[in-house]
């Protein structure tokens, strides 16, 4: 969607695989100006990756950087979306659950307001979006912004 020539909306990204420049350049070409980290945990085992450091990257890189803790999925969740179709479809339950409760809501409705005034990318590890938290994520949101008033 294009808002007075600017690019306006959301996608998702997952950095498995990618290196710090190749993940930002990645950024740049999808014309992404926030990145938002739904990780509990921000933290890597991959160079650059973590809060601090990728953060401090973004930055010189002309991209935001909003670590939102309250839309981390819990440990006890994770191994659900990378099992059986059916351990995957209960922890999406659990997790859709958790989406309900206010800081979470808040959550969604700050990065909905976001996406209607720039490019904004949901990060989480994954490369395979249905196999993350993140995919929810954005369906919420994607789901409010679809709702809101044209602006």
């Amino acid at each position: 969607m294009a808002l007075n020539d600017r690019q306006t909306g959301v996608t998702g990204v997952g950095y498995e695989g990618c290196d710090l420049d190749g993940f930002i350049r990645r950024l740049h070409r999808q014309g992404i100006t926030m990145l938002i980290d739904v990780r509990l945990n921000p933290i890597s085992r991959k160079r650059g990756f973590s809060k601090t450091a990728l953060a401090h990257a973004l930055a010189d890189a002309g991209i935001a950087y909003e670590h939102m803790r309250e839309l981390g999925n819990p440990k006890w969740n994770r191994s659900g979306f990378g099992g059986s179709p059916g351990e995957l479809g209960a922890a999406r339950g659990i997790y859709t659950q958790a989406l309900a409760g206010a800081d979470a809501r808040r959550c969604l409705e700050r990065i909905t307001e976001t996406a209607r005034r720039q490019m904004v990318a949901v990060m989480c590890f994954e490369a395979d979006e249905h196999r993350c938290h993140r995919d929810l994520v954005l369906r919420a949101v994607r789901e409010r912004f679809s709702c809101a008033a044209p602006v």
